[in-house]
């Protein structure tokens, strides 16, 4: 009879990311893990391969994320664009108290990480286009229905809406006025190279 799981794997890695988040990769020892996630390093290992594996597993459960809130502001609001919006205004702001990091996991993985660890930086690198890549649909999907002109690359407007996410997360962290922050996100919109 083969050996079966006795943990909640999505429970787990959602933990994880949690703590990833708001330690970063080499902040996060393994005894953070095993007191976080209930599991000792043997069976973190048996169930993930390396501290590094479970952290890949971490990320894309961040991208999954940011991807399931985008979907989620794109049915709430009236207009691609608008939707857009609300989720760059809900992950700077109303989110921020919540999140265990008030920066982008993804960018601080980047940041955090040299090429001692290759493989989880370039995951996620791959994972910060993924993320553009749903702005650059949003953004289409506005040119289609004229709230964008055509003349306007939408790859492009997709990399400034990624730049501006991150920058405006970072000062965010540094800055505190919540009404200086509502007026930045309106300018993201409301200038070049909207």
């Amino acid at each position: 009879m083969a050996n079966i799981a006795k943990f909640d794997r999505e429970e787990v890695i959602q933990k994880a990311t949690n703590l990833y988040w708001e330690k970063g990769f080499h902040g996060t020892s393994m005894r953070n893990l095993q007191d976080v996630i209930d599991m000792r390093p043997g069976s973190i290992y048996a169930s993930f391969g390396s501290k590094e594996g479970l952290f890949k597993e971490a990320l894309a459960k961040y991208a999954d994320m940011g991807l399931a809130h985008l979907a989620q502001c794109q049915q709430e609001a009236g207009s691609p664009l608008q939707a857009l919006k609300l989720f760059v205004r809900h992950t700077i702001i109303d989110k921020s108290a919540t999140a265990p990091s008030g920066m982008c996991m993804l960018a601080k993985t980047i940041s955090e990480l040299t090429e001692d660890n290759s493989e989880v930086l370039a995951e996620a690198q791959r994972l910060l286009g993924v993320m553009e890549n749903a702005f650059l649909q949003v953004i289409e999907l506005a040119q289609e229905q004229g709230e964008v002109s055509q003349d306007k690359d939408p790859q492009q407007l997709a990399r400034h809406v990624q730049v501006q996410i991150m920058g405006l997360r970072t000062y965010a962290r540094a800055n505190k006025g919540q009404a200086l922050l509502n007026d930045m996100i309106d300018d993201i919109f409301k200038y070049h190279p909207f």
